[in-house]
């Protein structure tokens, strides 16, 4: 199976317009004053509701694609894993030992990836479920609500405990975690052989 299909079809646009806009969430987020947290807080929200537009759009126009299939879901992982870190870097009450958090949600992404790969590879589709899907919007959200917090705790109209956006990072890693567990569990096999394959091994 090869990643058929537009490159420059309109969802995929979309799909290209998410990484476009990470360096600029980023840099916002980094100056962390009120006026430039809004910033983040709205791009990264028109961010996250392209990962909606794009599957509606491919649908509606009758271009779903392997190729879509394969960007948008990268697009996704760019997107909350540059978020992440940003929030981890920048925030005074994250300490180093806290990475272990990001190196479980990078290494969760780095496996689906490679499993994409090879399903892609192997000319079979990747098993996916709606708990994939709300995983992500759970991130999402998650890092939409951290954001708040911060805007909340430098206007003064509301303060929580420090360790709240801690929490909340922590939930979003175990949720990883598990997503991590399904996808290995509904597609172990794509680690293997298959009965073809291992006869055109012993042909040789």
């Amino acid at each position: 199976m090869k990643l058929t299909g537009d490159k420059l079809s309109i969802p995929n646009i979309f799909s290209y317009l998410r990484i476009i806009l990470i360096p600029f969430i980023i840099y916002f987020l980094t100056i962390r004053t009120v006026e430039y947290l809004l910033y983040a807080l709205l791009i990264f929200m028109f961010a996250s509701f392209t990962d909606f537009i794009d599957g509606w759009l491919a649908r509606k126009l009758k271009q779903e694609s392997e190729f879509g299939k394969f960007i948008d879901p990268i697009a996704d992982k760019f997107l909350v894993i540059s978020s992440l870190i940003a929030i981890i870097v920048i925030d005074p009450n994250f300490e180093i030992l806290d990475s272990w958090m990001i190196v479980i949600i990078v290494g969760r992404d780095i496996l689906i990836t490679v499993m994409r790969w090879l399903a892609i590879k192997k000319g079979r589709s990747l098993h996916t479920s709606r708990f994939g899907k709300f995983k992500t919007a759970f991130q999402m959200l998650s890092i939409v609500i951290i954001i708040m917090i911060y805007m909340s705790k430098r206007s003064g109209f509301f303060d929580t405990h420090e360790s709240l956006p801690y929490w909340i990072m922590l939930t979003v890693t175990l949720m990883t975690a598990l997503s991590g567990v399904r996808y290995l569990v509904t597609n172990w096999q794509l680690f293997f052989p298959e009965k073809k394959e291992i006869e055109d091994q012993e042909a040789e």
